[in-house]
């Protein structure tokens, strides 16, 4: 919501709003700033709506029984989802790319708006993490950024089908994987949203999507391993380091090769850098400028985001991880560098660990060595009807059944104590999980409390 009041407000819009965790004191300093920009903040008790004049916009996660949305419904006032407002603006919107897939999207999102700015093109970025490259004093928590350009940069989202929605001319598909919804019903959300574009970038290594390729009009193939993929990887080029990758971009249209440097590990990063590469292109930035600036590409808050290391020898890191595919690749990029791992996860709610429970159990007991550990706290919970009957004490049974070691302590800050008495020189703590910005400071909290 976020970024999405920030592309309002630059659009000339006035913009007020409410939020739960604002009334429960989560990040104070969040809404600090928004205030400071000017926006009118209100407790969540519907004294915000007072015009029929008004929209009411909300996310998914906004029940009908909260104020704001009673009161709306009493006035008559115009009401929008989250994902309905966002398809409006990029659809207005002259050059629409659109980032899909399951997982990596704010990232994708993030390199091509990076790319899209140094290649002079001032575009509009709506993400959903914080951009470390347009962060600034008075900008901490650059989740959006307000372009007078053609190119409107956004992440379009599956879960609840408004993926549907929007009218790209480039369409970006990354891959396609279990998370809040079956592989057919995917596959078909996907599809559509690929046969919408006028071009569409696909990933060749991801099964699933290059299956889907053929829902495209037109389209611009990329990939590390595949051989067919327009733009790809000379084999044997890749050299991967504990906080970089380095790699040798080859562009089979026309033979050219460029030296990539990224910022960032992993080689879901690199796929991730292939996708941008791919959407820039299709938008009309030659490959040699698109290499060229992902190498000042900083990366996205909460995306292995290295929070520090102690005097001790023990670093901790902040990610996003949160569904299968995502978690494997954070603990893939751990895995590939010597140290022990402790996997601290909080799971970002009880109907995502149900649908993706078994999944994820096997990522955690799979990518992790006899010697690490995964620590689970409950879900977050902001409230609400959810039922909660089920929960992490069922994914550690999970995980220890599949042969991984893995430990359930409820309370969140049982969890940080069990972290610092385990910690020796050389761990890697990893603090995961999503729809929590506390998680951050429980991050800091943990390296504090380790020095």
């Amino acid at each position: 919501m976020l970024p999405l009041a920030l592309i309002l407000r630059g659009q000339g819009a006035h913009v007020a709003g409410s939020d739960r965790s604002r009334d429960q004191g989560r990040t104070p300093e969040k809404f600090a700033w928004l205030e400071s920009l000017g926006f009118a903040l209100f407790p969540q008790d519907g004294s915000g709506i007072a015009s029929a004049a008004q929209t009411l916009v909300a996310s998914a996660a906004v029940e009908d029984t909260v104020p704001e949305v009673v009161r709306a419904k009493q006035l008559g006032c115009a009401r929008m989802s989250r994902a309905e407002l966002l398809a409006t603006l990029f659809n207005a919107a002259q050059a629409g790319i659109a980032i899909g897939g399951t997982s990596g999207k704010s990232t994708v999102t993030g390199m091509t708006g990076w790319i899209l700015t140094q290649a002079g093109r001032d575009p509009t970025i709506m993400n959903g993490a914080v951009m470390k490259n347009f962060v600034s004093p008075d900008a901490p928590f650059a989740s959006a950024r307000v372009g007078a350009g053609a190119a409107f940069v956004a992440e379009v989202d599956e879960s609840d089908g408004s993926i549907a929605l929007y009218r790209p001319q480039v369409a970006v598909l990354g891959n396609v994987s279990l998370d809040h919804k079956s592989l057919e019903e995917l596959r078909a959300l996907f599809g559509d949203f690929l046969a919408q574009a006028q071009i569409a970038a696909i990933n060749l290594d991801d099964a699933e999507t290059a299956a889907l390729a053929a829902r495209a009009r037109q389209c611009l193939t990329f990939g590390i391993d595949s051989p067919d993929a327009q733009i790809g990887v000379a084999p044997g080029s890749i050299v991967e380091g504990p906080t970089g990758l380095a790699a040798v971009i080859v562009d089979r249209r026309d033979g050219a090769s460029h030296a990539l440097s990224l910022k960032v590990p992993g080689r879901h990063n690199l796929a991730h850098a292939l996708a941008a590469l791919a959407a820039a292109d299709a938008a009309g930035v030659p490959l040699a400028d698109g290499v060229a600036a992902l190498g000042s590409f900083a990366g996205l808050a909460r995306r292995f985001d290295i929070v520090g290391t102690s005097p001790g020898g023990v670093t901790v890191i902040d990610d996003f991880g949160h569904n299968p595919d995502k978690v494997s690749a954070t603990l893939g990029t751990l895995k590939a560098h010597p140290g022990r791992v402790i996997a601290f996860f909080q799971p970002h709610g009880y109907g995502p660990l149900r649908q993706m429970g078994h999944e994820l159990a096997r990522v955690f007991a799979q990518r992790l060595g006899p010697d690490d550990l995964t620590i689970l706290c409950d879900p977050v919970y902001f409230g609400g009807t959810v039922d909660r009957s089920e929960g992490s004490e069922r994914i550690v049974r999970l995980i220890r059944e599949a042969g991984g070691q893995a430990e359930y302590v409820p309370d969140r800050a049982d969890c940080a104590a069990q972290i610092v008495a385990l910690a020796r020189p050389g761990d890697r703590v990893v603090v995961m999980g999503a729809r929590d910005d506390t998680l951050t400071q429980f991050a800091k909290d943990v390296l504090a409390r380790l020095a």
